[in-house]
């Protein structure tokens, strides 16, 4: 099956029963260029835990008023997760934080008290310390950006991060996303699309069992792919599963069933077996079941944190990095750790000289 698959060879796939899915999982074979399944090694930081969405299926967001929730870490703080991170041997400072976190008050406050006018100052401000105080390098996935919001960004990360999650506007009526304005497909596919244009290498993907429909899969998928062949910025597609966590509004919501999972896994790497876009599963949310993907071609972990717990999926903790080698070689691979950059890009057509000189010496190091 050529790799450029229309919608129709994608749904046949997401439809396959019995033998169907091993002659699917037979085909992902000879687009493996080689043994190796990569990884990150990475610190996991939240910079806010308010954010303005208010998705179905979100254990992160917090309000204000929980004396729990991170309202705005201090530089310090990060500082101090950083330097933590670089005794464990990370590369990667994996920023996170609530999308327009700033239209809260509470967060307005914390940034002038700071010293900053708006969220992004701030934010440029930590990638531009973790660059100029350690030797990680920053990844920042923070929601959708404007055009110039990225281009400031680009300055001063290695890459930059945004789950597309689904195309379809059906979406934004059901659980997951009808109180999430930012999870419009429309601002989320420009804002991946502005990063092709502003040459990031970027890491996206689609996050099945929330609602969609196969068909709504396989237009997913087939936007991403479109954006790839129009801008060639993009990494990386995270194929993530939904797992429902208790204390969410969709915790009674159906986990996607495994051979969906491996059907997805399928459809994704033939899409885009020609190129050299990896596609990613996240272990911890596959505890279980991990191997049976990079059978299905899936050849990256993702990030892997030995210092920090997955804030997104917090009841999902990562496996060590002794536990993930074990399993990948076990199913007959051979695990090696990456950066949040791939190689491809490691060039002065996609980083400043600055980006390019901390992180070419990373590659020689490697």
């Amino acid at each position: 099956m050529d790799s450029k698959l229309t919608k129709q060879d994608i749904l046949q796939i997401l439809n396959a029963t019995d033998s169907e899915i091993i002659k699917f999982m037979s085909q992902t074979v000879p687009y493996r260029e080689n043994n190796l399944i990569t990884y990150s090694k990475n610190v996991f930081i939240p910079l806010t835990e308010i954010c303005r969405n208010d998705c179905g299926y979100c254990n992160f967001k917090k309000n204000p008023d929980d004396p729990e929730a991170i309202i705005l870490k201090t530089k310090s703080e990060v500082l101090e997760s950083l330097k933590e991170a670089e005794q464990y041997g990370c590369k990667e400072a994996l920023f996170t934080f609530g999308e327009d976190a700033d239209e809260e008050p509470a967060v307005q406050e914390k940034l002038a008290e700071y010293g900053y006018e708006k969220m992004i100052d701030y934010i440029i401000d930590i990638c531009q310390m973790t660059l100029d105080e350690t030797s990680l390098l920053p990844h920042t996935n923070g929601g959708n950006f404007s055009y110039d919001d990225l281009k400031r960004l680009k300055e001063v990360n290695a890459s930059l991060g945004l789950m597309l999650e689904n195309s379809s506007n059906r979406l934004m009526q059901l659980p997951a996303h009808n109180k999430s304005p930012g999870k419009d497909p429309k601002l989320r596919l420009e804002t991946i699309s502005n990063a092709g244009k502003l040459k990031i290498p970027y890491t996206t993907g689609i996050l099945i069992g929330i609602g969609e429909t196969k068909e709504e899969v396989a237009d997913s998928l087939i936007a991403i792919r479109d954006l790839y062949d129009k801008y060639g910025h993009i990494q990386e597609v995270i194929i993530q599963n939904f797992t429902p966590i208790p204390g969410i509004e969709m915790e009674n919501w159906p986990e996607p069933s495994f051979l969906d999972m491996i059907r997805t896994v399928i459809a994704g790497t033939l899409l885009f077996g020609e190129t050299d876009v990896s596609i990613q599963v996240p272990p911890n949310l596959n505890n279980e079941t991990a191997q049976i993907f990079l059978l299905c071609g899936a050849d990256d972990w993702g990030g892997v944190s030995p210092v920090s717990p997955d804030y997104v999926n917090i009841t999902s903790p990562w496996p060590g990095i002794d536990e993930l080698e074990k399993l990948t070689v076990d199913a007959g691979f051979e695990l090696t750790e990456r950066l949040c950059i791939y190689e491809k890009y490691v060039n002065s057509e996609w980083l400043n000289d600055v980006l390019l000189e901390k992180i070419s010496t990373l590659f020689e190091h490697q």
